[in-house]
């Protein structure tokens, strides 16, 4: 019997309805500009607030991913779990993501290949970071199978090991979910996430809370792209006061992909 992790935030961080979801989407991915002699990332780095606040900076991302090429199989998706504490990384009891868009399969081939990395529904089922990111990946990588990682307490190690086992050749892409730094000032916001994709364009893996909600996912990801000496390129850096609302309390938002050497990018 297939088990299906259904939608808990359609509605709220993004539409409920299948057809206008599919406009926005859609709407979003259009929005980016894409160099057309870019080769596919291997990873991204995208925001996971609600769609009216970060869906133009994740649309710069995903838009990518539309480039022609091998087509892909695997997208290993790594988050910050907001409402669950834990110790580790963890995958969801269910064999399917839902979205208003349909299923994505999860890839359980692959992720029998992870080490020591807990199953919990409990814990996939209340968080958004990585359920906002599959309406994108119906879009732009609809053959694709799925392996969701919930990151709970953990050290940046840990995070690395896994993907280590799941890394794959091009037929495997990475997205770590993560916003950037939280309820600032305007200005002060921009001056934080300016220093904070500083550093994740050195590959910097000492990323701080304050600096990312997802700084753990991130910097576990940055210690194996300084590993396989990924290139690294700053796509958006804006904040929801540039986005949606006001300029008072804001959080930041980036987008980022990073290429392996030999792909053909500067």
């Amino acid at each position: 019997m297939v088990t299906v992790r259904s939608a808990s935030v359609a509605g709220r961080f993004y539409p409920g309805d299948a057809a206008a979801l599919r406009r926005e989407v859609d709407r979003l991915l259009a929005l980016a500009w894409v160099p057309p002699e870019d080769p596919l990332p291997k990873a991204l780095i995208v925001p996971h607030a609600g769609y009216v606040y970060s869906g133009p900076v994740a649309g710069s991302g995903y838009a990518r991913l539309l480039r022609g090429g091998p087509a892909l199989e695997t997208v290993v998706l790594l988050g910050p779990s907001h409402h669950v504490g834990f110790h580790g990384l963890a995958l969801p009891e269910a064999d399917a993501f839902e979205t208003p868009l349909g299923t994505m399969e999860l890839d359980r081939k692959a992720m029998a290949r992870i080490p020591l990395v807990r199953r919990s529904e409990a814990i996939h089922w209340p968080e958004h970071a990585l359920e906002v990111q599959v309406p994108f990946l119906q879009r732009v990588a609809p053959q694709a199978k799925l392996v969701p990682l919930a990151v709970g307490q953990a050290i940046p190690a840990q995070v690395a090991e896994v993907l280590e086992a799941l890394w794959g050749g091009p037929e495997t892409v990475v997205v770590v979910s993560s916003d950037l730094s939280h309820y600032l000032p305007y200005r002060t916001c921009r001056a934080v996430d300016q220093e904070t994709a500083r550093r994740i364009l050195l590959l910097d893996t000492a990323l701080a809370p304050d600096q990312a909600c997802g700084c753990v996912a991130v910097s576990g990801f940055l210690e194996v792209a300084r590993r396989k000496r990924l290139q690294p390129v700053l796509l958006d850096l804006r904040n929801s006061g540039d986005t949606a609302g006001g300029q008072d309390e804001v959080v930041g938002y980036g987008a980022f992909a990073f290429f392996e050497t030999g792909t053909g990018h500067a």
